[in-house]
C-alpha cells in the first residue's frame, strides 16, 4: 500500500476507500465492510483524532442491530488501547441518550454503533463531539484524513455506564411536567423494534404521568419486524392500522432505529409528516416564549420558511444531513433545527436531535393548546397562506454509476406535469422551482445506494403526477 510522508515526516497509510462516511458517519453492510476489523480501523483513527484534541475520555453506545453490542465492544477497546477512559453503554440506548452521556459524564467525544434508519442488514458508526452533537463536517474530515491507521488491541480497561435517570430528569427541565402529569388521555408509541424501545414508557412511570402509553413493537428486533426502521407511511402499517379506530385527539409517535427521528400517526390513522411536526413545534415552541434562529435542511417544507417569516424569525437553509445543523447550532441563538427525515433539535438541549423529547413536546403542544396536531397544522396552514402537500420516492440503484448518469439527466430542467420551473437551486443535488407553487428535488442519498425524489405543491394529486413524471424522465 502506497505511504505518504505527514507534517513531521512520519510515513502514514493513505486513508481506505472502502470506507466513506456519508451525511452521518460511516455506515455498511454487516459482513461486507462492516466488520470488526474495519470499525477497529475507524475506532484508530477516531482515537487519534481525540488524542490530538488533547481528548481524555468518550463514551460508547450501540443500537438493536445485529451484532451491534459486539461491535461496540470492539470499538471501545480500541480506543481504550490508544490510552482513552472508555466508558460503555450496559445495554443498547438510543442515539440521543449517548450523545446525552457525552455531557453528563463530561466526555471529550462519544461513538454509536448504529444504522439509524437503514434497512436491517446495515449498521454504521456515528461520531459525537464534546458539545454532545452530531461530529460537524470538519470533525469528520479529520477523521477521515486518519483512517489510513493500525488499530491498536491489548491493554486498556473499558468501564459501563448507564444514564437511564439522569437522562429522564434532564429531559424533565424541558417540559412543562405540570401539564403532562394531569393529562390522562392515550398516546401510542411505536419504536418499530429499535432502540426507542421502552425508553418513552420509562419516562412515564419515571415523573407519574397519569398518561395511558399504549407502545408497539416494543420489543427490539433486530430485523425491525420486516420493515426499514424509517418513521414514514410504506413502515407504518400496523400503527396506521390499531389507529384508524381511534377518533379522539390520540397520535402515536414513530420512532427510528436509533430513536433520534420521529413520526407520527393520527387518529384514524393517517401520517403526519415530519414538515408537519417541524411546523407544529417551531410555533409550539415560540408559543412557549422562546426565540432565536430557525434552521432547515434543504429538502424541508416551504412551510417552515413561511411560519418562520410569519414569526419573525431568522431562517437558515443547510445542505441534507444533520451535522450542517449542528454547526448552526453551534454558532449558538438557534431556537429549533430540523431535517425532512425526522430529525429535530431544540433549544435548551443538547444540540441533537431527539425523537423521544420531541413526542413529549408534541404531547405537550395537544395539551397546551387544546387542539389536535392536525387542527394545530391547518391553522398554520391558513396563517402562512400555503397549502402543504408532499410526498417522496426513493429509487434504489445498482451502482453510483448509475446515479450517477439520473443525475445528469435532471441538470437541465424542463416542465413536468404542467408546471413551469421557474428556477434552480444546486445547494445539495439539483431542485427545480415552480415559483410559489412548490418545488422537485433530485438527491443522491449520503447513506446507501439510492437516489431521492421529493416533491412538494399545494395539491396532492400535483404531487403524485409530478412524481411520476420524474421516474419516467430518469427511465424507472
Amino acid at each position: 500500500m502506497d505511504t505518504a510522508k505527514d507534517t513531521v515526516g512520519n510515513n502514514r497509510i493513505q486513508p481506505i476507500s472502502d470506507i466513506q462516511f456519508g451525511t452521518d458517519g460511516w455506515r455498511a453492510i454487516i459482513g461486507d465492510q462492516f466488520t470488526f476489523d474495519n470499525v477497529a480501523r475507524v475506532a484508530q483513527a477516531y482515537a487519534d483524532y481525540l488524542l490530538q484534541q488533547q481528548g481524555k475520555k468518550v463514551v460508547v453506545g450501540y443500537d438493536t442491530r445485529f451484532l451491534a453490542g459486539k461491535f461496540a465492544q470492539r470499538a471501545a477497546e480500541v480506543l481504550a488501547a490508544n490510552g482513552l477512559e472508555v466508558y460503555l453503554s450496559k445495554s443498547y440506548l438510543p442515539t440521543p441518550t449517548l450523545s446525552f452521556a457525552v455531557q453528563h459524564l463530561q466526555a471529550d467525544g462519544g461513538v454509536m454503533i448504529t444504522a439509524s434508519h437503514n434497512p436491517p442488514e446495515y449498521l454504521g458508526f456515528k461520531i459525537k463531539g464534546r458539545y454532545a452533537g452530531a461530529a460537524t463536517p470538519a470533525m469528520i474530515a479529520e477523521v477521515e484524513q486518519r483512517l489510513g491507521a493500525q488499530p491498536k488491541l491489548g491493554s486498556g480497561t473499558v468501564q459501563s455506564f448507564d444514564v437511564r435517570k439522569a437522562y429522564y430528569d434532564f429531559l424533565v427541565t424541558q417540559l412543562d411536567m405540570d401539564a403532562l402529569r394531569n393529562y390522562d388521555g392515550v398516546m401510542y408509541h411505536d419504536s418499530l423494534g429499535g432502540a426507542g424501545a421502552g425508553w418513552l414508557a420509562g419516562f412515564v412511570k419515571h415523573t407519574g404521568m397519569k398518561l395511558e402509553l399504549r407502545e408497539l413493537h416494543a420489543v427490539p428486533d433486530p430485523m425491525f419486524y420486516g420493515v426499514n426502521p424509517e418513521p414514514i407511511p410504506q413502515n407504518q402499517f400496523t400503527v396506521m392500522t390499531v389507529l384508524k379506530a381511534e377518533d379522539d385527539p390520540t397520535f402515536a409517535a414513530v420512532n427510528d432505529g436509533d430513536a433520534d427521528r420521529i413520526g407520527a400517526v393520527l387518529a384514524g390513522g393517517s401520517n403526519f409528516n415530519s414538515h408537519q411536526i417541524f411546523a407544529v413545534l417551531l410555533k409550539h415552541l415560540h408559543h412557549k416564549g422562546r426565540t432565536g434562529r430557525v434552521v432547515k435542511t434543504f429538502s424541508t417544507s416551504k412551510i417552515i420558511d413561511l411560519l418562520a417569516h410569519k414569526l419573525g424569525l431568522e431562517l437558515v437553509v443547510t445542505p441534507i444531513g444533520f451535522k450542517y445543523i449542528t454547526d448552526e447550532m453551534l454558532k449558538g441563538g438557534v431556537l429549533i433545527g430540523g431535517e425532512e427525515s425526522g430529525g429535530i433539535g431544540v433549544a435548551g438541549h443538547i444540540p441533537e436531535r431527539d425523537g423521544l423529547l420531541n413526542a413529549l413536546l408534541l404531547l405537550e403542544s395537544v395539551i397546551k393548546s387544546g387542539k389536535s396536531l392536525r387542527q394545530q397544522f391547518a391553522e398554520i396552514e391558513a396563517e402562512v397562506g400555503f397549502k402543504h402537500a408532499y410526498d417522496r420516492i426513493d429509487l434504489h440503484l445498482p451502482s453510483m454509476e448509475h446515479i450517477q448518469a439520473a443525475m445528469a439527466k435532471v441538470q437541465n430542467p424542463r416542465s413536468i406535469a404542467g408546471l413551469e420551473v421557474s428556477a434552480t437551486d444546486n445547494l445539495d443535488g439539483v431542485k427545480w422551482l415552480f415559483g410559489e407553487g412548490g418545488w422537485l428535488l433530485f438527491r443522491a442519498s449520503g447513506t446507501e445506494p439510492a437516489l431521492r425524489i421529493y416533491c412538494e405543491t399545494q395539491n396532492e394529486k400535483v404531487v403524485k403526477a409530478v412524481l411520476a413524471e420524474a421516474k419516467k424522465l430518469l427511465g424507472a
